[in-house]
């Protein structure tokens, strides 16, 4: 088959899954024989451009912006798989483009100008019934001018969502999402879950290192919805924690935290390096405060590397621990994560081979290339 895959890359100074579920998702498909072109718009480019903000949000609210129709046409695909157009591509396109079209719901965005369905550590739904309130709230990068283009472009709800109104299939990554999208009105029959997959990482255990000298890890934004300011008030001080990643909550916890020594803020890294270091931990964390639209791309990678996880109640990882056994949950409380972390270090042999089984079955880019095909397939005939 000939896939195009549309995708607006979020800027390289924060982690994102996004960027490497279309990088991951093109190479697995081309390993497979279909060929593949990926149609994308890269942040990191155009905010070189003084005038940027004001192009993105014109383009956020309108839906007028870089139209990759032309390409597509002299691509000809036998499918369009669109991935993020925020917010670099616009959307009116998409009513034009006659031809089958997937769509990839990585988030809550077209009901939700945060796309987090979080405010203030709570879940939030305001948005759903009215827009404006997220511009009360500056749910955008903490700002009213910021948000107000999201706002606009969420006015008519989910199923007017120029993504979600065009889409012949929509995805979502977990069942937690598909739910959230059903009560905002999306009808079922083009909803459909398919987990994200990670290229494979050998699974390296050294179990008499992990016990003896143990080292934690979490990956992610240094932001308020992922929890990181709670992990670290709760973090036992005899344990080490690495954390990769930058945010707006950097300063902050630095300013509390950096003077402890068991607590490494190691800044901002590229997928493959942390990739190459995910093996070497006891177990990552994932605190993350929001239900999230599925289980977060690192936490996919660690049960490649054979990596158990611990996660807070609630959130993406935790929904697939509880489903896989490949790790624990709890909640935020000092105590019960402490237990939790003692509990994953003693255990750790037979949870890492629960989470290689979880990979292998549920999250290999095998796996997930033969869904998408017949996916493609099941859109292109109708």
């Amino acid at each position: 088959m000939r896939i195009a895959l549309v995708h607006s890359y979020h800027h390289t100074e924060v982690p994102s899954g996004e960027n490497v579920v279309v990088d991951a998702q093109a190479q697995a498909l081309q390993d497979a024989g279909h060929e593949v072109v990926v149609v994308a718009q890269h942040n990191d480019l155009r905010r070189r451009r003084r005038t940027y903000p004001l192009e993105a949000a014109a383009t956020v609210a309108t839906g007028l912006g870089p139209d990759p129709t032309a390409m597509l046409r002299r691509i000809a695909p036998d499918v369009v798989h669109v991935h993020n157009l925020f917010p670099n591509f616009g959307t009116r396109w998409l009513a034009r483009w006659e031809g089958p079209l997937v769509a990839t719901l990585h988030n809550f965005r077209p009901i939700c100008p945060a796309g987090t369905l979080l405010r203030d550590g709570k879940r939030c739904t305001d948005c759903i019934h009215t827009p404006s309130a997220a511009v009360t709230h500056r749910c955008f990068q903490h700002s009213r001018i910021a948000t107000l283009p999201l706002a606009v472009a969420t006015r008519g709800g989910a199923v007017n969502h120029p993504v979600v109104r065009r889409a012949d299939r929509l995805i979502t990554i977990s069942r937690r999402a598909a739910d959230e999208y059903l009560a905002a009105g999306v009808d079922r029959d083009r909803l459909v879950v398919v987990p994200n997959a990670v290229a494979d990482l050998a699974a390296t255990t050294h179990d008499a290192d992990h016990v003896h000298a143990p080292r934690w890890l979490f990956v992610g934004r240094l932001s308020a919805e992922k929890g990181v300011a709670a992990l670290l008030d709760g973090w036992p001080a005899h344990l080490p924690l690495d954390l990769i990643g930058t945010g707006d909550q950097q300063p902050e916890l630095g300013r509390r935290h950096g003077d402890r020594p068991n607590i490494r803020f190691l800044g901002g890294m590229g997928n493959e390096e942390v990739r190459t270091r995910l093996a070497g931990y006891t177990g990552l964390v994932v605190p993350s405060l929001w239900a999230e639209a599925g289980p977060p791309l690192t936490y996919v990678e660690a049960l490649a590397a054979g990596v158990p996880v611990v996660a807070f109640v609630g959130n993406g990882a935790a929904d697939d621990i509880a489903r896989h056994g490949t790790g624990l949950v709890v909640r935020n409380d000092a105590h019960e994560l402490a237990v939790a972390l003692k509990d994953v270090q003693r255990d750790r042999p037979a949870l890492s081979r629960r989470a290689r089984t979880a990979y292998e079955q549920h999250f290999s880019t095998r796996a997930w290339v033969s869904t998408l095909t017949d996916l493609y397939r099941e859109t292109c005939h109708g």
